[in-house]
C-alpha cells in the first residue's frame, strides 16, 4: 500500500445516490448501490437487448475478476476457492451436506443467531440426534468479554463444528475468531464462519482466522446486488459433494462445443459449489464494480473512518441512558444502543424518522451501522431523536 492508499478516508457520499435529507445508518440493513455499480448493472442489462453479443467468454470472465476482487479482500487466498452463490442458506446448505456430524457430537452456534444459519445446523443434529449448543450472552451491560469465554468453554473433544458470524448481526459485538479458530483446530473441530455483517467494512484474513468456510451475502457491506454470496471453502472441502450438479461447473465447461462429452470431475477447488446460472449478466458486473470500490478504500480504513465518524458517540449516549458494548467487543461500523428503561419504542421510532434517521431495531438493541457515505450531520440527527426520545 503506498503513501496515496494509506491516507485516511473521507466522505465518499458523493459516490453514491442517497437522497438529500436521509440520514442512512442502516448498511447492516442493505448497502446501498454505489453510482458505478448501478450504471453497470444497467449496462449488464442491456447486453439481453442483443444475445448474440453474449460471447462464451462472458460466462467466465466477470466470474472470475469477483473471485479475484474477494479473495483479496480477504488475504490473498487462491481465487477458485471462492464459490459464487445466491446467499447464506445456500452456503449453509453446503457445509451441512459436506461435514460429518454423529450422535456423540454436538454444534456450536450463538443466540440469537441470524436463522439462515441456525435451521440448517438444528434440522441436521435433531436428523442425527446430535447436541445443538446455543451459547447465549450474559445478562451484563458490557458482555463481549464473558460472551466470547463461554464459547470457547463451549468447544470440546465432542464439537464437530462451530458455526458464528464474525460480528453479532443485532448489536455488532465482536467475536474472537483467531481465539475460537485456534481452538477448533485443537479439538478438531470445523469452523464455518457468516461475515456477511462486517466483510468489506472490517478486516477479515482467511489466512490468520483459518476457518474452513467464510460465507457473505453481498448486499450488505459489499455495497452489491441482493442474490449474490460469495463463499471461501477450504481444503477440506476440494473433495466435497455440491448441491446442484452443473454444467458450468464441471472440468472443460469453458468448451461449449463439447459441453455434451460429459466430463466426471468438476472444475478446481470451490467453483463445483457455484449456483446454477452464476454468469448473471445483469447482478455480477454490480458487484464487480462495488469490489472494485471497497478494494480501493480498504476494509481498514473504512473502519477507520467509521470510528471517526462515532468517537464521541457513546459518552453522550450513556449520557442518556443507554448502555453500549466496551470497545474492545465492538465493531466501529455496526453496534447496538441498549434502551434506557422506560423508553417506548414507538417514540423513539418516531423520534428517528422525523429527522430522517434510518436504523433498525433488532433485539432489544437500536442497531446503528455507518459507512463511508455518512457524516457528522447524520451522526448529530441520530443524537438528537435520541435525546427527543428519552425526553419525552
Amino acid at each position: 500500500m503506498d503513501a496515496g492508499d494509506a491516507a485516511a478516508l473521507t466522505c465518499q457520499r458523493d459516490q453514491f445516490n442517497i437522497p438529500d435529507g436521509l440520514h442512512y445508518l442502516n448498511c447492516a440493513y442493505m448497502g446501498p448501490l454505489p453510482r458505478v455499480a448501478e450504471e453497470a448493472g444497467i449496462l449488464g442489462l442491456r447486453m439481453k437487448r442483443d444475445p448474440s453479443s453474449i460471447l462464451p467468454h462472458h460466462f467466465f470472465d466477470t466470474s472470475l475478476e469477483l473471485r479475484e476482487l474477494f479473495s483479496g479482500l480477504i488475504g490473498e487466498v487462491d481465487p477458485a476457492r471462492i464459490s459464487i452463490g445466491p446467499g447464506v442458506s445456500y452456503s449453509v446448505a453446503i457445509a451441512v451436506k459436506n461435514l460429518p456430524l454423529s450422535s456423540d457430537q454436538n454444534v456450536v452456534l450463538t443466540y440469537e443467531q441470524f436463522p439462515s444459519n441456525m435451521h440448517a445446523w438444528a434440522k441436521k443434529a435433531q436428523d442425527v440426534n446430535a447436541d445443538l449448543r446455543v451459547i447465549g450472552p450474559p445478562d451484563t451491560i458490557h458482555r463481549g468479554a464473558s460472551w466470547n469465554e463461554e464459547i470457547l468453554t463451549a468447544i470440546d473433544s465432542a464439537t464437530a463444528v462451530v458455526s458464528l458470524p464474525t460480528v453479532h448481526w443485532t448489536d455488532g459485538t465482536i467475536f474472537d475468531l483467531v481465539e475460537i479458530g485456534r481452538r477448533c483446530r485443537d479439538v478438531g473441530a470445523a469452523l464455518v464462519v457468516d461475515g456477511t455483517q462486517s466483510v468489506g467494512a472490517l478486516p477479515f484474513d482467511v489466512n490468520v482466522v483459518r476457518p474452513d468456510v467464510l460465507m457473505c451475502s453481498g448486499y450488505k457491506w459489499l455495497l452489491g446486488p441482493y442474490s449474490v454470496g460469495l463463499t471461501y471453502f477450504g481444503p477440506s472441502f476440494d473433495d466435497g459433494e455440491p448441491l446442484e450438479e452443473t454444467w458450468i461447473g464441471r472440468e472443460g465447461s469453458e468448451d461449449f462445443e463439447h459441453l455434451v462429452d460429459y466430463k466426471a470431475g468438476y472444475q478446481p477447488g470451490a467453483i463445483r459449489y457455484d449456483v446454477a446460472q452464476r454468469s448473471n449478466f445483469a447482478l455480477l458486473p454490480v458487484a464487480v464494480a462495488s469490489l472494485r470500490l471497497i478494494t480501493k478504500w480498504s476494509p481498514g480504513r473504512i473502519q477507520a473512518y467509521c470510528m471517526g465518524l462515532t468517537g464521541n458517540l457513546f459518552e453522550e449516549v450513556e449520557e442518556l441512558g443507554f448502555r453500549v458494548e466496551d470497545a474492545r467487543w465492538r465493531s466501529a461500523h455496526l453496534f447496538g444502543l441498549r434502551m434506557p428503561k422506560g423508553l417506548e419504542l414507538v417514540e423513539l421510532q418516531q423520534a428517528l424518522k422525523a429527522r430522517g434517521v434510518s436504523a433498525s431495531l433488532r433485539g432489544s438493541a437500536l442497531r446503528v451501522s455507518p459507512n463511508v457515505y455518512n457524516d457528522a450531520a447524520d451522526v448529530s440527527a441520530l443524537l438528537e431523536g435520541l435525546r427527543q426520545a428519552v425526553a419525552v
